[in-house]
């Protein structure tokens, strides 16, 4: 008997220690994802992954849109509305709480609670998407939008861009990946001007796309045989 009680405590001594460090990085962990960090991470990663998939795994992993618009550009307009539900934590006569969360909130901000997401579909692919609406969480920017993104990049399509999850780069919390003008590419006409087409647009994140080289060479018009020159005798 004393044996095993010795083997017992044997076992409770050699088990190694949470060390201060490891600790304060789970917690903390759990605190950015418990105030939107996270969430803020995968509404900014799907503005890059979803440029250039077609608008039917668009629809296969984001949903049906709720509304649908024909812009006079020909390109046309999926909107996706969510709401994030958030229970109410009620005030006790020891502690009340959710007066200390509302005073949280209203100094820090996030108390978002809805998010619209725009996504411009263009010949068939999605080329733009935005995000509107109260959609702030306590950390970090857009926050509630995860609601309508998540499926996608969760579950990543095989059409999708492959996006690297580094915390430096180049998806952030407190910022959308913005909207870069594609490198222009100069047009030569057969008179020989030079003229700048307008560009589209590149995603911060993705290469930047350019315009198809339009050049075109001079033609000299060939001189009928059936007409002689004014000099000829």
């Amino acid at each position: 008997m004393s044996v095993r009680l010795l083997n017992i405590t044997g076992l409770f001594r050699s088990r190694p220690k949470a060390s201060p460090l490891v600790i304060l990085t789970s917690v903390f962990s759990l605190a950015l994802s418990g105030c939107g960090y996270y969430d803020s991470r995968t509404a900014h990663k799907a503005q890059i992954s979803l440029i250039g998939i077609s608008s039917s795994d668009l629809q296969a992993c984001m949903g049906i849109p709720d509304k649908t618009k024909k812009l006079p550009d020909g390109s046309e307009i999926y909107e996706y509305t969510r709401g994030l539900n958030i229970p109410s934590a009620n005030d006790s006569t020891l502690f009340p709480l959710q007066s200390v969360v509302n005073i949280i909130e209203n100094a820090l901000g996030g108390a978002g609670k809805t998010c619209v997401a725009d996504v411009r579909i263009t010949d068939g692919k999605v080329t733009d998407l935005h995000y509107g609406g109260d959609n702030d969480e306590i950390v970090g920017a857009d926050g509630v939008c995860a609601t309508i993104a998540r499926g996608c990049v969760r579950r990543p399509l095989p059409s999708m861009q492959v996006i690297s999850s580094n915390p430096l780069g180049p998806v952030k919390a407190y910022r959308q990946p913005q909207i870069k003008p594609a490198k222009l590419q100069p047009v030569t006409t057969g008179e020989g001007t030079a003229v700048t087409p307008q560009a589209g647009a590149a995603v911060e994140g993705m290469p930047a796309t350019t315009l198809p080289d339009l050049k075109r060479k001079a033609v000299t018009p060939a001189i009928p045989s059936a007409i002689a020159p004014a000099n000829a005798p």
